[in-house]
């Protein structure tokens, strides 16, 4: 196995899956591959695949009940391809657990960027979360005088370990909606624009003068729903997330 781990194409159309084989082999994955959705999900699994790349339109299953299967047991990195521009599709995919949607066809050189941007901002580990949140006698030790933790209303979000906590419980996040909400924390209550929290998900490769859609920008309020509703928050009396209408998203004052 290479540094980067296993990438597994799930392409039903040869000419793609070579191409995105390719792409991946060349970036340094070691790449493996399937045909069809159910073989697909068996090769992920089998592999312990880090990354996915995934058609919607496969032969057997779509590629929306194969992202529900790996998602039962894996939290690899995947990214969804398809012919298709339905915005519905975009916001299905990232719904069901998808962290980046790619529409055919498309640019070599964008989908090995988008597949480095996540691989350069690793998954929160939610396990180590789970069996790592310091009690009570932790706390009690002199205060570091660099503290990378961002604290707010009851919520702790840690850039290092990529961990978050509410009320000393961990929540489990995304890759995309522990980034927006590490956005939104040190903004410290500046306005972040819809556009702006685009390119916080797409990755330093999305330039400044990068084509931002409206879908892009959907694809930002699904994560905020997603954030939302992982949080617990009411969007009427937000404590992390305050919609600013018309424009995005703020952290409230403090309470």
């Amino acid at each position: 196995m290479t540094d980067l781990g296993v990438a597994v194409v799930v392409e039903d159309d040869e000419d793609v899956r070579n191409l995105v084989e390719a792409v991946l082999s060349q970036a340094g994955f070691e790449v493996h591959s399937a045909a069809g959705g159910r073989e697909g999900v068996d090769v992920v699994r089998r592999e312990e695949a880090s990354v996915v790349t995934l058609d919607v339109g496969l032969p057997d299953i779509d590629g929306f009940e194969v992202l529900r299967q790996i998602r039962q047991f894996s939290d690899a990195y995947v990214v969804m391809l398809t012919a298709r521009t339905d915005e519905l599709d975009t916001l299905t995919a990232f719904h069901t657990g998808a962290d980046d949607f790619l529409a055919k066809p498309f640019r070599p050189r964008e989908l090995r960027a988008r597949v480095g941007a996540m691989m350069r901002r690793p998954r929160q580990d939610v396990h180590a979360a789970l069996t790592s949140t310091p009690g009570p006698e932790a706390t009690s030790g002199p205060a570091v005088s660099e503290d990378p933790v961002l604290r707010h209303s009851g919520l702790e979000l840690n850039p290092d370990t990529r961990s978050v906590t509410v009320g000393g419980m961990p929540i489990g996040l995304t890759r995309s909606e522990f980034d927006l909400l590490h956005a939104l924390l040190k903004g410290a209550g500046a306005v972040r624009s819809k556009t702006d929290l685009v390119r916080v998900v797409r990755g330093e490769h999305y330039r400044a003068d990068a084509y931002i859609s409206e879908s892009d920008e959907r694809a930002v309020e699904v994560h905020i729903g997603n954030l939302r509703r992982k949080l617990r928050e009411d969007p009427l009396q937000p404590r992390w997330l305050q919609t600013v209408r018309g424009v995005g998203y703020r952290l409230p004052a403090e309470r």
